[in-house]
């Protein structure tokens, strides 16, 4: 790698750890705009904690970039930049240009992706009443669709929530009221 180069990749890296640097102390801050959660809702809360969610983890990127570009940068004054931390082989100038803060060089790179792990949620979160998974405890559910015992207490199809005129629905508990 020329001196020309490393000069050209090393304003990148400066300029990009400014960038970031300067991002990481104006984060966006998110206000509650409610003294209570108790009113609002879920979908709300939920639009709120994913806002926040997603600020921590751009953080938490941005963070683990800056600490990826000092390692680069003190490598370059270490003299070892362009060299694998691995095997000591040089790095093609291509890798440093397309990913300047690349310490080893592609065959060292750790790409391997985890596709056996599973989250950790699919061991919490159960299937529907009608799909039951082969692993559940049997009793915790009961098999039954509960939404027909939910049902009984009432749903919006109710003569009352249905459209039409008040004068048609005038006749309808008559004869029910009857019976009783």
């Amino acid at each position: 790698m020329t001196d020309q180069q490393m000069k050209q990749l090393k304003k990148q890296l400066t300029d990009q750890l400014e960038t970031l640097e300067d991002r990481v102390e104006h984060k966006e801050e998110f206000q509650r705009t409610e003294l209570s959660n108790y009113d609002n809702h879920p979908a709300d809360n939920a639009t709120e904690l994913f806002d926040q969610e997603r600020g921590m983890a751009l953080t938490q990127f941005k963070e683990e970039e800056i600490g990826d570009i000092k390692a680069a940068l003190a490598a370059m004054e270490e003299g070892t930049y362009g060299k694998c931390a691995v095997c000591g082989k040089e790095i093609p100038y291509e890798r440093m240009e397309a990913l300047p803060t690349a310490l080893t060089c592609i065959d060292h790179a750790d790409a391997e992706l985890d596709l056996e792990s599973r989250p950790v949620e699919e061991d919490v979160l159960q299937g529907a009443t009608g799909q039951p998974v082969e692993k559940e405890d049997g009793r915790i559910r009961d098999y039954n669709d509960s939404f027909e015992d939910v049902e009984d207490f009432g749903s919006s199809d109710g003569p009352q929530d249905q459209p039409g005129d008040d004068e048609q629905m005038k006749n309808f508990y008559e004869d029910e009221d009857d019976k009783e």
